[in-house]
């Protein structure tokens, strides 16, 4: 019998920071080819002085969802 293992909080914190990054950097890339403003710039108006990229991505997904129900 396996033993279910989870990897340490601080392990799965990075992952998780690691994939809101990517979530993040992919909005900054897809602004980016309409926006001839750098990156960082591009990212610190995502990120709107929240500091965490947790409240950053739900403020861009809940911001997306108005858009859909908008557009709707």
């Amino acid at each position: 019998m396996a033993l279910n293992r989870t990897q340490p909080l601080d392990e799965r914190v990075k992952a998780f920071r690691a994939e809101l990054d990517a979530f993040i950097d992919a909005r900054v890339a897809e602004i980016r080819k309409t926006c001839q403003v750098p990156d960082g710039a591009v990212r610190n108006s995502l990120m709107r002085g929240m500091g965490c990229q947790c409240s950053a991505v739900l403020e861009i997904k809940r911001q997306d969802d108005a858009e859909q129900q908008g557009a709707a």
